[in-house]
């Protein structure tokens, strides 16, 4: 028999940014929000890489707690993706960037 060893505590991993897309908002998970820093946000969509732009922003939506409501961006640009997604951040923009692919 070989038997292997249970460590429950293991190294930590960073977490990562996630965005959740239902019908009408984005949830930002907690390191999504504290990386961003910010109370309003500005969406912005790139079609040819279909990819979701989340920056920080004074003017923009207003994040309400975790969500930012979104049903007019999706509407404008015809987004019907739904889920959860990896964001990556870039510190110089203070903007996550989602893929939807």
């Amino acid at each position: 028999m070989s038997f292997e060893i249970y460590k429950p505590r293991g190294e930590k991993i960073g977490k990562l940014p996630l965005v959740s897309i239902s019908k009408n908002s984005i949830v930002l998970n907690k390191t999504a929000r504290e990386k961003l820093q910010a109370e309003n946000v500005e969406l912005a969509f790139d079609s040819e890489t279909n990819t979701i732009r989340i920056r920080a922003s004074k003017d923009g939506q207003i994040v309400k707690k975790t969500k930012v409501f979104a049903r007019g961006f999706f509407n404008h640009f015809g987004l019907d993706k739904k889920g959860k997604f990896t964001a990556s951040y870039e510190e110089a923009e203070n903007a996550l960037y989602v893929s939807l692919d």
